[in-house]
């Protein structure tokens, strides 16, 4: 028989979460995603020091102001472990803007640009490479204006249907859906889970695939952020699921059928377009504590991350 992995496999495309480029090669997955927790965790390793001593050399060779200086090395560090990746995965390599500039349009593009130069630069098919951005009501005009340069873009920190709605409706290529994140919100105000079918992450998820089947949107839906096992054979049938290498491994170490949860039906006929103008799409996410609550919190959370990635990298370089 086969191994639960094997199995989800026929169903969903597999991604790795992780920095990591030893675990991703353990892994063997299609795609591969980062963010900037991901990235630190990744660069404190000693392993990795050539590819943070090569974006600080880059950066002091190209840009003589110290603030610029520190972004472009913390971007050429993105990338450069990026393009590590794109050398073990066949497919995707998402690789996250800055978060401090979630609000800020005009900045997201700049940046994103710059990236997709830098992998260019690196001799990496841009083409296979995902812009990360949050799913701020700024991050999705962003990610709209990166698609007419036909740059593709990976909209995370999903936690609203609103969002996800957003997203589709601007054509953005991907959107990553935060399923632990969403539990997690729900567990702490006191709801009880017994399984998959009353995960408030799960079911979330599960909402919006049938909502972009209802509108017809072709953007791709890649859940994140899980907690266990359970979680992710939960969606078994997402276009794509992200998954830790702790949870890969306990997918492969098991034997046995995986059941497709989402696609097998069509969407129920009652499924209604929502209002997705900016103040609708602000009033729908201000009604929503949990999706406004952990957005906030996630952003702070990659910021706080990227600032020690840039202590890290100030430390190297000269006074």
């Amino acid at each position: 028989m086969a191994d639960k992995l094997t199995e989800l496999a026929r169903h969903t495309i597999i991604v790795a979460d992780s920095g990591d480029i030893a675990q991703i090669k353990a892994v063997k997955a299609e795609d591969c995603t980062t963010n900037p927790s991901l990235i630190l965790k990744a660069a404190s390793k000693p392993e990795y020091d050539a590819l943070m001593d090569n974006a600080v050399a880059y950066a002091i060779a190209h840009e003589g102001e110290p603030e610029k200086r520190l972004e472009l090395a913390l971007d050429k560090l993105a990338v450069n472990f990026g393009g590590e990746l794109s050398r073990i995965v066949a497919g995707y390599v998402s690789t996250e803007v800055d978060a401090r500039l979630s609000f800020d349009v005009d900045a997201t593009v700049r940046r994103a640009e710059r990236m997709i130069a830098l992998y260019r630069e690196a001799g990496v098919d841009p083409k296979r490479i995902l812009i990360k951005i949050a799913a701020t009501w700024e991050g999705v005009q962003a990610a709209a204006a990166l698609k007419e340069k036909g740059i593709a873009c990976n909209l995370t920190l999903i936690f609203a249907k609103a969002q996800a709605a957003l997203c589709g409706a601007a054509g953005v290529f991907l959107i990553s859906p935060f399923v632990g994140r969403i539990t997690d919100w729900y567990k702490a105000h006191g709801v009880t889970v017994t399984s998959a079918e009353d995960d408030p992450g799960v079911r979330s998820v599960r909402e919006i695939y049938d909502y972009f089947r209802a509108m017809n949107y072709k953007t791709v839906v890649m859940g994140a952020s899980f907690r266990s096992v359970d979680q992710v054979l939960g969606l078994a049938g997402c276009d794509r699921l992200t998954i830790s290498p702790n949870l890969l491994e306990d997918l492969r170490a098991t034997e046995g059928p995986v059941e497709r949860k989402l696609g097998a039906l069509p969407p129920s006929a009652n499924i209604r377009p929502l209002t997705l103008d900016e103040k609708s799409f602000r009033w729908q996410m201000n009604e929503d504590a949990m999706a406004t609550e952990k957005l906030a919190e996630g952003i702070r959370s990659f910021a706080k991350d990227t600032e020690t990635l840039l202590s890290l990298i100030r430390a190297k370089l000269p006074a």
